[in-house]
C-alpha cells in the first residue's frame, strides 16, 4: 500500500531547462486540472542554456524554430547567443508562472512503478545536503537532456600530465580563464569548436583548432532578411510564425536532399567554404568529410565566422592525430608540434538518458539499453512514462513542444476514458531494433548503450520528420499498440506481458 504520509502530485516533469520550462508551459494550459511540480537538479533553471559558458556559446539551429511556438522569439539575430537563449527561458517561465512549480537542487534517483498502487514513487536526493526524501505522481515525464550535466568526455591524451598550459573542456568552462594574447589549441571539429574557434580569435595571440577529420560547416546569415522585412509589415507574432514555418520547410528540405541527393549537397557546402577562405586553400584536407551530409550533425557558421577569422590569420585548422602532449603543446603524428598555452578538449559529451535515475516496474529494473521507444516517447512496458528527446536534424524545441502536446493529448484521453494507466506494448520478436539515435557522431556511438532502442517500423520507429510527426502526434491515434487500463492490479512486468520484447 501506498503510503498517505508521502506527498502526491499528478504529474512530474524531471528538468527545468527549454524542454522542461515548455512542458510545463503546455501542461499548464492544456491540462489545468493537473498537479504537477518541477524537479531540477541544479540550482538554477535553464539547463544547457546555463552550464555551458564558454565563449561565444550559442545555438547551433536558428533561434525561430528553437523558441516555443507559443512565445515567439523578438530578437532580431537568426543564430542567438546562448545568455540571450537564457534570459528567454527564464522570462517564459516567470511570466507564465512556472517559476514556483520548480524545486531546485532535487534530483531523482530512482523511480518505482507499482501496478498495484498505480502509480511511481520517487527517490529524490537534495544535491546539498544529500538528504532523500520521496513523493509519488500518477505520471512521470522526463525532461533531463541527453547528457551528463557533471563531466563532458575527454579522451585519455599520453603526456597531458606533463603540459604546463592549462586544459580546460567547454562543458567547465572556468571563469578566471584568460586567453588574451596567448596561443590556444581547441581539439575537435564539432559545433562547440565550430563556436569556440572565431570566438577565442578575438582576443587570443592566435588560435588553432585541431582535428582528426572534419565536418560540414554551412555558413548561416547572422540575420534573417526575410524576418526583418515581415517584421516591417506584420505583427510579431505573425511574422514570428511565418518566418518559423518557413525555417521548418527550408530545414526539412536541406535534410531530404542531404539524404537522396547528397553529392550534390556535398558540393554546395564545400563551394561555400571556398569562397569564404583564401584561394589555394586546401578545402578537400580540412572542410571535406568522409562521410555524407547530416551523417552527423551540420555545424553552423553565423556570418561565416570561423572563414573570416581563418582568412584573417587569426585562426588556422589543422587535421591530424595527436601522437603525445609535451610540457608545450601537442606533438602531432605527422612530426609536427602544436605550441600552446591554453588547450580545449572539445571532444564531445557523455550521453545519459532520463538523467541517470534507475527504474523499476513492480521489482523488476529496468535496462533502459532493452527497452524499445514507442513514438520515440514512450518506453515499451513502462507505464505512465514520457521522455523527450529533441530533433538531431532540426531545432531541438521542434520536437520537444511536438512531445508536450502529445503527453497533454494523452493525459486527456486518459481522463475523459477513465483510465489510470497506459502501457505500449514492444514489437514482436521478430521486428528488428536499431539504435535510437541515427547519427554516426563519436559521442552518440559511444553513448548509445545509454538510451532504448528503436523499432523498424511504426509506432516503434524514430522519425526525424517534423511535418510528419505533427500529424501524427496531434491527430494520430493513441490506442496504436498501447494498452489502457481503468484499474491497476496486473503487474506489467509479468513475462506474459512483456513477451514481445524484441
Amino acid at each position: 500500500m501506498s503510503d498517505p504520509a508521502l506527498e502526491h502530485v499528478d504529474v512530474v516533469i524531471v528538468g527545468a531547462g527549454l524542454s522542461g520550462v515548455g512542458a510545463a508551459c503546455r501542461l499548464q494550459t492544456e491540462c489545468p486540472g493537473k498537479s504537477f511540480t518541477i524537479l531540477e537538479a541544479r540550482s538554477v533553471i535553464g539547463g544547457t542554456w546555463d552550464l555551458f559558458r564558454y565563449p561565444g556559446v550559442r545555438s547551433d539551429s536558428d533561434i525561430f524554430t528553437l523558441a516555443y511556438s507559443f512565445r515567439p522569439w523578438k530578437g532580431s539575430a537568426a543564430i542567438a547567443d546562448g545568455p540571450s537563449i537564457l534570459r528567454y527561458i527564464r522570462e517564459t517561465a516567470r511570466e507564465r508562472g512556472i517559476e514556483e512549480k520548480i524545486r531546485y537542487q532535487h534530483r531523482v534517483r530512482s523511480a518505482r512503478w507499482s501496478s498495484t498502487e498505480g502509480r511511481w514513487t520517487l527517490e529524490v536526493e537534495n544535491t546539498d545536503s544529500g538528504s532523500t526524501s520521496s513523493l509519488t505522481c500518477n505520471f512521470l515525464f522526463g525532461n533531463t537532456g541527453y547528457y551528463r550535466y557533471d563531466a563532458g568526455y575527454t579522451p585519455e591524451f599520453e603526456g597531458s600530465d606533463r603540459f604546463t598550459g592549462r586544459i580546460v573542456h567547454p562543458q567547465e568552462w572556468p571563469e578566471d580563464l584568460d586567453c588574451s594574447g596567448k596561443r590556444v589549441v581547441v581539439i575537435g571539429s564539432g559545433a562547440t569548436a565550430v563556436t569556440l574557434v572565431p570566438a577565442l580569435a578575438r582576443v587570443a595571440g592566435h588560435v588553432t583548432m585541431l582535428q582528426r577529420s572534419p565536418s560540414y560547416i554551412a555558413s548561416f546569415p547572422e540575420r534573417d532578411p526575410i524576418d526583418d522585412a515581415l517584421r516591417r509589415r506584420l505583427s510579431p507574432r505573425v511574422a514570428g510564425f511565418l518566418v518559423r514555418w518557413k525555417n521548418v520547410v527550408l530545414t526539412w528540405t536541406i535534410f531530404q536532399l542531404s539524404r537522396h541527393a547528397p553529392k550534390f549537397v556535398r558540393g554546395l557546402l564545400e563551394r561555400g567554404v571556398a569562397s569564404q577562405l583564401p584561394e589555394g586553400f586546401d578545402v578537400d584536407a580540412h572542410f571535406s568529410p568522409d562521410y555524407e551530409p547530416w551523417d552527423q550533425r551540420l555545424c553552423l557558421a553565423p556570418g561565416g565566422d570561423i572563414f573570416q577569422a581563418i582568412s584573417q590569420g587569426r585562426a588556422s585548422v589543422v587535421t591530424d592525430r595527436i601522437a603525445h602532449f609535451t610540457e608545450t603543446g601537442i606533438q602531432l603524428e605527422s612530426g609536427a608540434l602544436l605550441e600552446a598555452d591554453v588547450i580545449v578538449t572539445a571532444t564531445g559529451l557523455n550521453l545519459l538518458m532520463l538523467g541517470g535515475m534507475t527504474i523499476e516496474v513492480d521489482g523488476n529494473p529496468i535496462d533502459l539499453a532493452e527497452t524499445v521507444s514507442h513514438k520515440s516517447v514512450l518506453l515499451c512496458g513502462v507505464p505512465n512514462l514520457a521522455f523527450t528527446f529533441g530533433y538531431t536534424n532540426a531545432s531541438w524545441t521542434l520536437k520537444s513542444d511536438l512531445v508536450a502536446r502529445y503527453v497533454c493529448r494523452l493525459l486527456k484521453h486518459m481522463d475523459q476514458g477513465g483510465y489510470s494507466v497506459c502501457t505500449p506494448l514492444p514489437p514482436d520478436r521478430g521486428l528488428s531494433t536499431a539504435p535510437y539515435l541515427d547519427l554516426s557522431s563519436g559521442y552518440i556511438r559511444r553513448g548509445e548503450a545509454a538510451f532504448a532502442r528503436q523499432g523498424a517500423k511504426a509506432p516503434w520507429k524514430v522519425r526525424h520528420n517534423y511535418l510528419l510527426d505533427a500529424l501524427i502526434f496531434r491527430y494520430g491515434r493513441l490506442d496504436d499498440q498501447v494498452v489502457f487500463s481503468r484499474r491497476s492490479g496486473t503487474k506489467v512486468a509479468d513475462p506474459a506481458v512483456l513477451e514481445r520484447t524484441a
